[in-house]
């Protein structure tokens, strides 16, 4: 399997937070971050500059074939994966106004 680009930093997750600009979207980040957090019983780390993730999920099928899924928010935009339980949740989300992040 390839080595992943992007990988765990030490960038600041509350830092990355603050730093975005409209407060409707900042504020529904904090919130989806919380969520994450009480969803997966992770804390929070910065992969790179841009990308929260919250967990991880290695698997390989019968044929050899590996990979990972990624529980993350990019630039708060939602992106979760389907976690070992099965369940799978929405890739998108909406801030207050009704608008995509």
């Amino acid at each position: 399997m390839r080595e992943p680009e992007t990988k765990p930093s030490n960038a600041s997750v509350s830092a990355f937070l603050a730093g975005v600009k409209d407060p409707l979207k900042r504020a529904d980040c904090k919130a989806i971050a919380k969520m994450m957090r009480e969803a997966t019983g992770k804390r929070a780390q910065m992969w790179g500059q841009s990308i929260i993730g919250y967990d991880q999920y290695d698997y390989t099928y019968a044929s050899g074939r590996s990979g990972s899924w990624r529980m993350s928010m990019k630039k708060c935009l939602l992106s979760l994966s389907p976690i070992p339980s099965g369940k799978c949740v929405a890739s998108t989300a909406k801030n207050n106004a009704g608008t995509t992040l």
